[in-house]
């Protein structure tokens, strides 16, 4: 076959490259994964301390059905290689007053549970989530498999059955004014405006239209791989084994290769590699600052607003809590001021919202008998010099005392295992621009189409997929990141 012969180089190895990469395979291409660290996954990934186990990046998983479609792309079975199951309470939610309200998955039932805890009528609940999954299904769904920058895309008649019903997206108001208008009550105004942090961006500024993300969540349900989330990269890149590609790790590329108006290869570890084409699945700032300076985008993508970054807290606690579940926040007393600090002050909020994760809750063996392994995070700024040991000290201190009141307790006494992911961390680890999770925010009404595209308009054979590119962040929009990259090759090849 022809495609044998073209030679594709991914550039990093994250969950968008392993996916790229195996699709590639699948298709006949011979893929070189080059990283820059000596372990696959990007962010995630999972490590051991003192007899726990902790999954180091994102803890949530929704669209189980989107890595399955990688394998059965490759014509295998996905249960050979990745298994998981479906939850029953998608996260617990405790207010600063001490009222506890379980997120079932599923929406009646939740609905049940708010109308009991908070007098909200039922159909309010229902009502939102039948809206949630409307967009999702219209829009939502078509621009985040599709690239929004081909005017194929523009002019399919799926778009325009979509645009027909514009008026319903809700382009014109934020994802707080949407909450405000269908809820009407300051408790879920604050759980439903949670979603924008799902992309790292602030619900008082972020698009409507991202009300969509609840459905994810409830309608489609939440899902724990049986081995933690490590097992999702796992499996892709056995999978890529299976298929043939080949990985070179402690391999950083130092420069993409332009060879007139074409990509022509990387240089890594001061060796000249050839490809035919390049997929980038680094943070699309930096590789336009380090792998392509000559581009003229590299400056304007670097001031782009930064989606929030993380502190994370890896915590081995000698205790059991039967209160908390798999996923589990803590809310703040004033929601808005923590976003304006994050993103207008760039400053750690004294009573932060606590997220805490315990993958022990569903696997026994991460953490040993009576004990529970937490991730426990908070989002922070996007670090621009901001982020020091005090800041950390500081916002470790507002961690405690937010779990100690909210949970009764004095957490402090149980913790016997201790790290942390800093957004300095973040950044030296993964290459995102000031440890962004996200790349750019999505703070506008236009910012999905703000958002790079997944080929460069300036050079052919040059592609682009992970989170700081379109869609978006996430597991999910990651590997729709590397479908899209995968079928815009096998078009122009």
């Amino acid at each position: 076959m022809k495609q044998k012969s073209k030679k594709v180089c991914i550039v990093g190895s994250g969950i968008a490259g392993l996916a790229c990469a195996a699709r590639l395979a699948a298709k006949g291409y011979a893929v070189a994964c080059f990283e820059a660290n000596s372990y696959y996954g990007g962010k995630l990934t999972s490590f051991e301390k003192d007899g726990f186990r902790f999954d180091a990046g994102p803890s949530l998983f929704t669209m189980p059905q989107l890595v399955d479609d990688v394998f059965v792309a490759a014509n295998k079975n996905p249960r050979t290689y990745f298994n998981y199951k479906q939850k029953e309470v998608a996260c617990n939610y405790f207010f600063s007053d001490g009222l506890l309200l379980t997120g079932y998955a599923d929406i009646t039932k939740f609905a049940h549970e708010i109308e009991n805890k908070l007098g909200v009528n039922k159909n309010v609940i229902i009502n939102y989530f039948n809206k949630s999954k409307m967009k999702y299904q219209r829009v939502g769904n078509l621009f985040m498999t599709h690239s929004l920058h081909k005017l194929s895309t523009w002019l399919s008649s799926k778009v325009l059955v979509a645009l027909s019903h514009i008026y319903s997206f809700d382009l014109l108001n934020t994802m707080n004014g949407v909450n405000v208008r269908e809820l009407k009550n300051d408790k879920l105004i604050q759980l439903f405006n949670r979603y924008a942090t799902y992309n790292g961006s602030n619900p008082y500024s972020a698009p409507g239209l991202l009300t969509l993300i609840p459905h994810l969540e409830h309608g489609i349900g939440t899902f724990i791989p049986e081995g933690g989330m490590q097992q999702i990269p796992e499996s892709l890149y056995k999978l890529c084994i299976d298929l043939g590609v080949t990985f070179h790790f402690n391999s950083p590329v130092d420069k993409i290769i332009l060879n007139g108006s074409r990509a022509s290869g990387v240089i890594s570890k001061q060796q000249h590699f050839d490809f035919d084409m390049v997929v980038c699945n680094s943070d699309i700032a930096n590789a336009y600052k380090k792998l392509i300076p000559e581009l003229k985008k590299s400056k304007t993508i670097a001031t782009q607003e930064r989606s929030s970054s993380a502190l994370i807290f890896y915590w081995g606690i000698n205790k059991r809590f039967s209160q908390l579940d798999l996923h589990n926040i803590l809310f703040s007393s004033n929601y808005k001021e923590e976003f304006d600090c994050m993103f207008a002050k760039q400053e750690v909020y004294q009573d932060p919202t606590v997220y805490i994760n315990i993958s022990s809750k569903e696997i026994t063996g991460d953490a040993p008998v009576g004990a529970e392994n937490w991730f426990v995070m908070i989002n922070m700024p996007a670090n621009k010099g901001y982020y020091t040991d005090e800041v950390q000290r500081k916002a470790r201190a507002f961690i405690i005392k937010k779990i100690n009141t909210l949970l009764s307790t004095d957490i402090e006494k149980y913790i016997i295992v201790e790290d942390v992911l800093t957004p300095v961390s973040i950044e030296s680890k993964t290459g995102s621009l000031h440890g962004s999770l996200y790349g750019t925010a999505s703070n506008t009404k236009m910012s999905a189409f703000s958002r790079h595209a997944n080929f460069s308009t300036e050079v052919n054979n040059l592609f682009f997929c992970g989170g700081s590119v379109h869609p978006g962040g996430g597991i999910p929009l990651c590997l729709n990141s590397a479908k899209i990259v995968s079928e815009l090759i096998a078009d122009v090849n």
